[in-house]
């Protein structure tokens, strides 16, 4: 049964140097998180050696960013929202407001009608929510 190897290797070399990277930040008391980063710059076309395929590690990648997003929603407390409601909500008012003032005023200046730039300060607005 052929099949290609390229899925294996770049998962098993990602783990692989992950987990070294992460431990030994860890043991020099830095977030481990910054050992994942570098165990990503090695893997990388900038460094000589293995290169992952890049295509793969990309989706791949973007699984992991779902699988942490998956990880946030089930800590998501609705209590803990509504301890930090009153600067939550005036924060957030406010941010959706700069942004989609800013926005529509660069959207503007590029040429754009009003309505077309505000609808861009609008989305701009909540790409930048936290």
């Amino acid at each position: 049964m052929p099949h290609e190897m390229s899925l294996i290797t770049t998962i098993a070399a990602s783990l692989a140097l992950a987990a070294l990277f992460g431990f030994s930040a860890a043991k020099l008391r830095l977030p481990p998180m910054l050992g994942y980063l570098f165990a990503g710059f090695v893997l990388g076309p900038a460094t000589p050696g293995f290169d992952a395929d890049l295509v793969l590690a990309s989706q791949l990648a973007e699984i992991g960013i779902m699988l942490m997003m998956f990880g946030v929603g089930l800590h998501f407390s609705i209590e803990d929202l509504l301890d930090v409601k009153r600067v939550a909500i005036p924060g957030a008012l406010v941010q959706i407001t700069l942004s989609t003032t800013l926005g529509a005023i660069i959207g503007h200046h590029f040429g754009w009608p009003w309505l077309t730039a505000i609808v861009f300060g609008l989305s701009l607005s909540v790409a930048a929510a936290p």
